[in-house]
């Protein structure tokens, strides 16, 4: 989540609770308000036409690594020994780290498929994926796609951000987002790994995929550099416009460049980068020109939080990548990417937030959509399934044309 007005939703939303509280609705208004509602159902299971939507050949496993054993926690999911599992054994938390980065507030849950601590699989090397989630998310409420590309022979490695949901951290995140990922790469690929992990990966096919910031990171970590004249100036016309980039720009022009002087002038390369409603401002065309690995950009079109003129065109028409997709998610808004809406907490069923709705998809038809272009992407640029390239092109896919 990369905006300040999704602050200001949380705001509300925690206003609601502690109104209910004073009001006296009821001794267990609170709890009634924050509980989780039934499971829903699991959304769409046939996609005609979206041959990588659906789970790959492995099975999956995860584990998470803590700050006593790495430079920064990290959950990584990783093929595992066996036949993938016919019940679901995980469950994960779509959460936010609201006031303490380590008690994030859970939006959500839901069922995954991967083993905890499962026996990694004796083939392999596996390409490894980097993910980086949004702002102030945690790492798990990926763990859908991440789940996903594991299955499909991927290690993907989630490093958490440091960071609350607080607009004043915008800029610190930006910061220190790039670094981390590198942390995180330097850790699975170095010696201090476990050496299960350490073997499963191959280091000389390494892709990184985000959300939001973590769209920015990627794209960093990609090689795309910092740009203070184009930010500054797109800033400009965007106050005059009262464009909805203006909350970036407020949280990050006073620290700009010190943005810029983080950024890191050499980066170790990556064979492909996927950017999820990805902030692509704060490099502008020539900052992105610097991107020459494969690009997948997806952005869905009514996005507010990371406008699609300024996330995913801007990336996609900015790259110099000699292979580049766009997929534009007709009507779609930002947290179409995040979570997993199994089971909702209650309040945010009464106080609509864009955390588990969406203005025009079904969620689990845009997951499907995303799946689809993500895994066939990847398999293709780190070499899982060469046959399987995209030829380069931009996709406009509407919600009715997501089989349900």
């Amino acid at each position: 989540m990369s905006t300040v007005r999704r602050a200001v939703h949380v705001a509300l939303l925690a206003s609601v609770v502690v109104t209910a509280a004073v009001a006296g609705i009821g001794a267990r208004a609170g709890d009634y308000l924050l509980g989780f509602t039934a499971p829903g159902a699991a959304g769409g299971s046939a996609y005609d036409g979206l041959a990588y939507a659906s789970p790959g050949p492995h099975g999956v496993g995860v584990r998470r690594i803590g700050p006593s054993e790495a430079p920064v926690a990290m959950t990584v999911w990783y093929p595992a020994a066996g036949e993938p599992d016919e019940e679901p054994s995980a469950r994960y938390s779509y959460a936010l780290a609201v006031l303490d980065e380590a008690a994030p507030t859970a939006v959500a849950t839901y069922a995954g498929s991967a083993a905890h601590d499962a026996p990694a699989a004796s083939a392999g090397p596996y390409p490894l994926v980097l993910l980086s989630a949004g702002f102030a998310i945690t790492p798990e409420s990926y763990a859908w796609l991440a789940e996903h590309l594991a299955s499909h022979g991927m290690v993907v490695v989630a490093p958490r951000h440091e960071e609350t949901l607080d607009p004043s951290q915008l800029s610190e995140a930006t910061i220190e987002r790039p670094e981390t990922i590198a942390e995180a790469r330097r850790y699975i690929t170095g010696g201090a790994a476990p050496v299960d992990l350490r073997r499963l990966v191959d280091a000389d096919r390494v892709a990184v995929l985000g959300h939001s910031l973590g769209g920015y990171a990627a794209l960093a970590a990609a090689g795309a550099r910092p740009d203070p004249e184009a930010f500054r100036s797109g800033c400009a016309d965007a106050r005059l416009e009262d464009d909805p980039i203006v909350f970036l720009c407020d949280a990050l022009e006073p620290r700009f460049d010190e943005i810029v002087a983080a950024n890191r002038p050499e980066v170790a390369p990556v064979d492909a980068v996927v950017s999820l409603a990805g902030d692509a401002a704060m490099f502008g065309a020539d900052g992105l020109s610097a991107i020459t690995a494969p690009l997948l950009a997806i952005g869905g079109t009514a996005d507010r939080d990371s406008p699609f003129e300024w996330s995913t065109r801007l990336a996609y028409d900015g790259a110099a990548s000699a292979h580049k997709v766009e997929v534009a998610l007709e009507g779609a808004g930002h947290l179409v990417f995040a979570g997993g809406c199994g089971s909702v907490r209650r309040v945010v069923l009464l106080v609509p937030l864009g955390l588990c709705d969406d203005p025009a998809w079904d969620r689990a038809d845009a997951k499907a959509v995303v799946r689809h272009h993500v895994a066939a992407f990847l398999r293709a640029e780190l070499a899982v399934d060469p046959s399987g390239v995209v030829a380069t092109r931009a996709v406009l896919v509407r919600p009715a044309d997501a089989p349900r």
